[in-house]
């Protein structure tokens, strides 16, 4: 409270006078603030007075915000080190964010991720989950997220190479309340409110394994299979690939609820036009028209693939990664006691691929052609 009150205000006393703070000090007993002051009386005699205080409620409403704001502005620039260059939506629960980081960006391979994080004080975007209990003023929020890619240059339309641009790219999708009681989101529904222009916070180094080092042989069929924005870390990966002349057929599969959720539609119609050897698959299941539902996994276990590429990829002759729902990856489960593995429920693609011959990752120092991330 004593910080509200300037030297210079005209200040209402509970005695009814009125008085200029010029020398001055405040001194909280209780629940009550006495205000010391130096008054001139009719007689000229200077004397301290004690009283009540307080500001009218207008002004006093305005420091408390001021205040509010110049420690938010102290906290975001001790922290935020980017600024958000561009926001592309999809639709409303689907963005494609441009971030800039401050100085030299990091430099990243492709398939890796960083983070983005904000502060709690930042707006939510209205009609989003509320949290509860509202966390603290200064509560910061991050979560990691894989680097995407926009492939080709937007005015050109000429490839661009993953790590040739002057900001990370971020697919991102709003997460709201699904009606099973999970707790409100901390990060979307701050992100989504981000502005051209806004201040945020990167993760000063992009990390992870699920990248193209397994690919030693460009002849190889490449085959990317993702969920919802799990298509992220694969924009990276095609662009390197291509860039480089890969020569191998190039297979990227996507599977989302509806067509409109398919981001980088005419990305990947460009691509396949420009390159022959570059193969797109959208995989809607919710849209009104599908008449069944086809996932990754079904694509693969009852021949699609196959037909697309015209040959079986076999597993001396392909890498296979795939990015996003757990349900779609079915990674086996090890028993602690036993050390025997089972596959979870629904039938996964590591269990149809592995039903052929495939092997998947068992960790960084076992690696198999299938290689995988999970989003949550």
């Amino acid at each position: 409270m004593p910080n509200n009150f300037r030297k210079g205000d005209l200040v209402k006393l509970e005695s009814g006078d009125q008085g200029t703070i010029e020398n001055w000090r405040v001194h909280l007993d209780g629940a009550k603030w006495f205000f010391y002051y130096t008054i001139t009386n009719s007689s000229g005699n200077t004397e301290v007075r004690e009283d009540l205080i307080s500001l009218p409620p207008e002004l006093l409403e305005a420091r408390i915000k001021e205040e509010e704001e110049q420690k938010k502005e102290k906290f975001r620039t001790e922290k935020y080190n980017a600024t958000v260059v561009s926001v592309k939506s999809t639709h409303e629960d689907l963005a494609v964010f441009r971030v800039e980081p401050d100085g030299d960006k990091a430099t990243y391979e492709p398939g890796q991720y960083t983070t983005l994080g904000l502060y709690s004080f930042e707006s939510r975007l209205e009609g989003t989950q509320q949290e509860e209990p509202k966390p603290e003023f200064d509560t910061f929020v991050q979560r990691a997220y894989s680097i995407s890619h926009r492939i080709l240059d937007d005015d050109t339309g000429a490839l661009v190479e993953a790590g040739n641009d002057d900001f990370f790219e971020f697919y991102i999708v709003l997460v709201r309340d699904n009606g099973e009681g999970n707790p409100a989101p901390g990060l979307t529904p701050r992100l989504f409110e981000m502005k051209e222009g806004s201040r945020i916070h990167i993760g000063k180094k992009a990390v992870g394994h699920y990248t193209l080092h397994h690919v030693t042989d460009s002849t190889k069929t490449i085959i990317l299979g993702g969920t919802g924005t799990g298509e992220a870390p694969h924009m990276a990966m095609i662009a390197k690939l291509l860039s480089n002349d890969y020569k191998g057929d190039i297979v990227c599969l996507e599977v989302c609820r509806s067509s409109a959720d398919f981001g980088y539609f005419e990305t990947h119609k460009k691509l396949m036009k420009e390159h022959s050897n570059y193969k797109y698959i959208g995989l809607a299941t919710r849209d009104p028209e599908v008449k069944e539902k086809v996932y990754i996994q079904d694509y693969i276990s009852k021949g699609m693939l196959d037909d697309l590429l015209g040959y079986k990829p076999e597993p001396e002759s392909s890498q296979w990664y795939f990015c996003g729902n757990p349900k779609m990856l079915g990674v086996p489960v090890k028993d602690k006691e036993t050390g025997e593995e089972s596959y979870p429920k629904p039938l996964g693609v590591i269990e149809v691929l592995e039903g052929m011959g495939h092997k998947a990752d068992r960790g960084v120092k076992k690696p198999g052609n299938i290689h995988y991330e999970e989003y949550w």
